[in-house]
């Protein structure tokens, strides 16, 4: 009995984590729920008939599904006006974040194995493109591919001479803009879960007779996993909703993704409410994948325990 007493939890103790857990909670309810209710609102809401304004509804007994029945009606209707978008933002987004990965992983291996003393300094360089604006170094893109740019110059050499529109809807320019402007949030995850790996297991996997392909297929790729997971989810989502990407380096309709029907539904008068079905749209996709990784890592720890 007494060492039964001896494993109880202290006074209080129950109240501690719910209270360090309690400032989270309330910025989390300010700066997301509480927006996506406004949003959920307006996407249910009203329409003024004069001004064209969005006219919000608080009361959810009161929604009118009109809008959001209009946007789904022309992704999976007769007339799928907005599938196109759609199926190009999962095309551009699934081979940007392979890319991102091939790109990416290369990348992070080499820092937490092998850089040595010099891993402070990747990892600095690395970083480097968080201290630049997104938009500045989407304009120095712009820059190297324009007609006259130093792309087309590179390429034309001796008696060929490039003259390629990058610029004018091509959708590899997009899908590259993509890589350049995400990948450093790929690396970094990737790094920190790749330097967790106990160098000791390695090593034993060598000394076992294992090959550097054997130990890095058996060992370092099942531990690296959750880390990729992690790192595709960092990169894909902030990707569903890009337009600012599309818009500067290619601004054709043929290119356009789901980000900027939001972005033209926003800046049109009286289709507000279509720019939240959208926005709606993305939240269920992106919520998707993170509750079935949720529900993988917490399945991988019960077993483990």
């Amino acid at each position: 009995m007494a060492d039964g007493d001896d494993r109880r939890p202290p006074p209080g103790s129950r109240l501690l984590w719910p209270l360090l857990a309690l400032p989270g909670t309330v910025w989390l309810a300010l700066l997301f729920v509480a927006p996506l209710y406004v949003v959920l609102a307006i996407l249910f809401g009203g329409v003024d008939p004069i001004l064209r304004e969005p006219v919000p509804v608080w009361n959810p007994l009161n929604w009118d599904f009109t809008q959001f029945t209009y946007v789904w009606d022309h992704i999976v209707g007769h007339a799928p006006f907005f599938r196109p978008a759609l199926v190009r933002t999962v095309l551009y987004v699934t081979i940007s974040s392979v890319l991102c990965l091939l790109v990416a992983y290369p990348v992070a291996y080499f820092t937490a194995r092998y850089a040595g003393r010099w891993k402070g300094v990747l990892l600095a360089a690395l970083i480097a493109p968080f201290w630049i604006s997104y938009m500045m170094r989407m304009l120095a893109w712009v820059n190297l591919l324009q007609t006259d740019g130093l792309v087309n110059r590179a390429l034309s050499v001796g008696f060929f001479h490039v003259h390629v529109d990058w610029l004018q809807g091509h959708a590899t320019t997009v899908v590259l803009g993509l890589v350049y402007g995400y990948v450093p949030y790929m690396i970094l995850p990737l790094f920190a879960g790749l330097d967790r790996i106990p160098v000791p297991m390695l090593e034993a996997a060598r000394d076992l007779g294992a090959s550097r392909w054997e130990t890095f297929r058996r060992v370092t790729w099942p531990l690296s996993r959750t880390a990729v997971v992690v790192s595709l989810l960092i990169t894909t989502l902030p990707m569903l909703g890009d337009y600012f990407t599309n818009d500067l380096l290619s601004g054709s309709p043929s290119t356009s993704m789901i980000g900027n029907l939001i972005n033209n539904s926003v800046l049109t008068p009286g289709q507000t409410g279509q720019a939240g079905a959208f926005v709606l749209i993305i939240l269920v996709v992106s919520i998707v994948p993170m509750v079935l990784y949720v529900r993988s890592t917490r399945s991988g720890q019960d077993v483990m325990t």
